[in-house]
């Protein structure tokens, strides 16, 4: 088994996460980070394709790593039709939905890297796992306040998953005897309300609900955007990109590197405080709303991604909120070892991939 080697794949909006397991046995982890100008030349997410594949095919060929043991290759899943939590296999409809999604995100390069790799190595099989647009919402948080719209279920499922299970393990107890708030803190922000294991409501954080993030604008005053719209100074690509790629700290300071912004705060740069305050203000906003969907019995505060590595950035968040439930932090994610349990499961046959439809 030692020799059937698993490679998961994870692009985020700022950086691709690669990670080679044989069993599940660590053999190589790399995060490779993508600057505003690595990016900047790409019109749509897709475009990416051929750079972050090289990109990560380069990386593992430094890292000597050899291809035709890999027999499972697992992408982050990305913004597809609502479905159910568990593993995909990729097929041609997954590889067409991914493509032509409506809503563009990183997430959607998991599947068609993975599945390109695969079909260039002898007895390699390539799915996802518990994609972003997994929906366990309950009927009254999809409402809006128009019955055009409606709210959907978009966010971090892989990696606040893998934590709530964490969580619950390590203190005995049952994920479906919960009552959690899963806060993931990256390149965008979700926050989910885990109800007896089902994420029952969560803010669409692709492209405009919830707190801003390093490179999302979060949700922004409705009216102001459709006059901003209709003023003739912005076309749709240059709207959607104001609230998705160069929102947040990427529009008011010029990067979306949380790190980045965390250095300049300590230097004593008032406007990068203000605005690093402002997100976490938000963030605290978010999680007492959220509350109140369990009418204030929370049993903890789960605190992951990125940004949670920022202990001021905790502490100050724990001023906020820490009178709602104790917190709990895992910083960074557990995204790469989720998706190479989900893809041991299907090599050793514990589970039955589900056919994308």
């Amino acid at each position: 088994m030692d020799e059937q080697r698993i490679l998961a794949i994870n692009p985020g909006s700022t950086s691709t996460k690669i990670a080679v397991y044989a069993a599940s046995k660590l053999l190589f982890l790399k995060n490779i980070k993508h600057s505003v100008e690595d990016l900047a030349g790409f019109e749509v997410i897709t475009d990416q394709f051929d750079f972050r594949k090289a990109v990560i095919l380069k990386e593992l060929k430094e890292a000597e790593i050899d291809l035709n043991k890999l027999k499972i290759i697992v992408g982050r899943g990305g913004i597809l039709k609502p479905v159910p939590s568990g593993v995909f296999r990729i097929n041609d409809k997954m590889k067409h939905d991914l493509i032509h999604s409506e809503k563009k995100h990183a997430s959607n390069l998991g599947g068609l890297i993975a599945d390109d790799i695969a079909q260039s190595l002898p007895g390699a099989q390539a799915f996802i796992a518990d994609p972003v647009v997994v929906d366990e919402m309950h009927d009254l948080a999809r409402i809006t306040g128009h019955p055009l719209f409606e709210r959907a279920s978009i966010f971090h499922a892989l990696n606040q998953k893998a934590v709530a299970r964490k969580y619950a393990k390590s203190n005995d107890v049952k994920y479906e005897e919960l009552n959690l708030i899963v806060v993931h803190l990256g390149g965008g922000i979700s926050i989910g309300g885990h109800r007896n294991g089902k994420v029952i409501d969560v803010n669409q954080a692709i492209d405009g609900e919830g707190p801003f993030s390093p490179e999302r604008a979060g949700t922004l005053p409705v009216g102001d955007v459709i006059a901003m719209a209709f003023s003739g100074k912005y076309t749709h690509d240059e709207m959607k990109k104001m609230v998705t790629g160069q929102g947040g700290f990427a529009a008011y300071l010029g990067t979306n590197d949380a790190y980045e912004v965390e250095q300049r705060v300590e230097k004593g740069d008032q406007k990068a405080n203000l605005i690093h305050c402002a997100m976490t203000y938000q963030i605290g906003k978010s999680i007492g709303a959220m509350s109140t969907v369990f009418m204030g019995k929370v049993d903890q505060i789960i605190i992951t991604g990125g940004i949670a590595y920022n202990k001021p950035f905790i502490a100050k968040l724990k001023e906020i909120c820490d009178w709602i439930a104790p917190f709990t932090v895992y910083p960074g994610e557990d995204e790469m070892e989720a998706l190479a349990m989900n893809g041991l499961m299907v090599l050793n046959k514990e589970i039955e991939p589900i056919e994308y439809k």
